[in-house]
């Protein structure tokens, strides 16, 4: 076996952010800009994917101190819009710089607390620094707008300017599955825009969200305008998204516990990208080399923990049985283990709770006389890449977030039932269609109710270069390169009566 990576490993420079005993690393809150011991001295364990051994302790934060983090970004709010844009820009350029520089310890941390393969992990902080630098040619582009008024007669001698400014306050929840790029994606538009953050870094994966933290402090980010509190969303979280001193709340996870948020947060702006359950549609006239390649990239990637995996095949019966061939050969090859090991596709789920949903699924849709093809088996926390055929709709994983290596297929007659089942589904993330007919793609593009159709692709949102979000149970608002600007700033507008002058008039 190779060596293993299954450590938490820091350099000597952030020896703040964590006290050490017995050999285990207890990790520290940030809060105020300091490095502070959870009030109540309580920690809960992370522990690794692959080998469920503890791996350091993180705090588990309380009310108090989550209160405590809106309070001083609170008071720090100054701090940050009254820095002109040039230096939150370059605070973020230095971050970026030491993204690169600590990029293998950020490699090490996420194949040991993410479980991911190491490819992947490698990709992550890559996408992380590129999604920061595109951020930051966003922000040289938040302009304000003039608007002439003697187009319409109640405001003909008058002009408006319209200034997008920050927010104020915002939340930053964020998921376990790219605990570096997530963070990331939210907080550098935040900070770009002059608002100040209070993050709360999943539970199964805390480590990465405070050691960006400590690099954001490095970068010379003002004391308070970025706040971490590690603990249960329970009781961080529901502080965060309710404090009506919060002013945007952007959170990316489950539908269940997504869906609960507005009722929490009362007026305040809203962005949620929650579960997904798309559908590669294949149409008879499709590519299937390709589909099955794009769709087994689709469902492994990441060892299918994304919101926008692809979690079912409806794929048109006159090309099934050719296509599931080539998906059998193709999900055969997948290497799945240790995900330090050099060719790992498939590792570890992220803890037993998803170890037992996804095998729920596969073992629901069997007994519903789905036929199993490959894999079906764990190894520990490792699901093997598996492949059904002939899954019914009756069967859960229809219908259900699997967010594990799993693809079910479903038979259908042609297209037209491809889409009714696609819609069928309370969620409506990602979809994608394989088809070398132009009027088919456009048609289906038109008729899925998703916020993103990918065309001879499997869905991806990368860094962000193309807004993603969904529509009906997976979530509201945008998230993008320059949406996610606009989901973190609102608009002021600046009404100027020049009748006094005449100019309205000309000369």
């Amino acid at each position: 076996m190779a060596r293993t990576l299954d450590e938490i490993i820091l350099p000597d420079e952030f020896r703040d952010i964590y006290d050490e005993e017995d050999g285990l690393k207890k990790f520290r809150l940030f809060i105020g800009g300091k490095w502070v011991k959870p009030r109540n001295g309580r920690y809960f364990s992370v522990k690794s994917p692959s080998t469920r051994r503890v791996l350091a302790e993180a705090p588990l934060g309380s009310r108090d101190e989550a209160l405590e983090a809106i309070s001083e970004a609170d008071s720090s709010r100054s701090r940050i819009r009254n820095l002109a844009a040039i230096d939150r820009i370059e605070i973020l350029e230095a971050a970026s710089r030491l993204i690169a520089k600590y990029e293998d310890y950020l490699v090490s941390i996420l194949v040991s607390e993410a479980g991911k393969p190491l490819v992947y992990a490698k990709a992550e902080v890559n996408a992380a620094m590129e999604r920061m630098r595109l951020t930051l040619e966003e922000a040289r582009k938040i302009y304000g707008e003039y608007i002439p008024g003697d187009w319409v007669k109640d405001t003909k001698n008058k002009f408006a300017i319209v200034l997008r400014e920050p927010v104020g306050i915002v939340a930053a929840i964020t998921p376990f599955n790219y605990p570096l790029f997530s963070p990331i994606a939210k907080i550098a538009p935040a900070l770009v825009s002059g608002n100040s953050v209070v993050h709360k870094p999943a539970s199964d994966t805390p480590v990465t969200g405070l050691f960006l933290a400590k690099i954001l402090q490095a970068a010379g980010l003002p004391d308070g305008v970025l706040n971490v509190v590690t603990g249960p969303g329970g009781e961080v979280g529901d502080v965060f998204v309710s404090d009506p001193r919060v002013k945007a709340v952007s959170f990316t996870g489950s539908t269940e516990i997504g869906s609960k948020i507005p009722a929490k947060a009362g007026l305040k702006k809203l962005h949620l990208e929650l579960g997904g359950k798309a559908a590669a549609i294949v149409l008879k006239d499709a590519d299937l080399d390709l589909a099955a390649e794009k769709i087994t990239l689709g469902v492994v990637k990441n060892s299918g923990q994304r919101c926008d995996a692809i979690s079912r095949a409806l794929v048109v019966k006159e090309v099934a049985d050719e296509l599931v061939g080539k998906l059998e050969e193709r999900f055969r090859n997948i290497r799945f283990g240790y995900p330090w090991e050099e060719g790992v596709q498939v590792g570890p789920l992220i803890n037993e709770k998803a170890l037992n949903h996804v095998a729920s699924l596969v073992e629901d849709a069997v007994s519903k006389r789905a036929l199993l093809l490959v894999g079906g088996k764990n190894h520990g926390l490792i699901y093997e890449p598996t492949l059904l055929d002939h899954v019914p709709l009756e069967a859960r994983i229809a219908w259900e977030e699997t967010f594990g290596p799993v693809l079910p297929v479903i038979r259908v007659r042609d297209e037209y039932e491809a889409v009714e089942v696609s819609n069928r589904s309370n969620l409506g993330l990602d979809s994608a269609v394989f088809t070398n007919s132009l009027y088919s793609m456009w048609r289906i593009a038109k008729t899925l109710q998703v916020g993103t159709v990918s065309v001879n692709d499997a869905p991806a949102h990368g860094v962000g270069n193309f807004p993603f979000g969904g529509v009906k149970d997976s979530g509201i608002g945008r998230e993008g390169l320059g949406y996610s600007i606009d989901e973190l700033t609102v608009i002021k507008t600046v009404s100027v009566n020049i009748a006094p002058s005449g100019l309205w008039k000309g000369r």
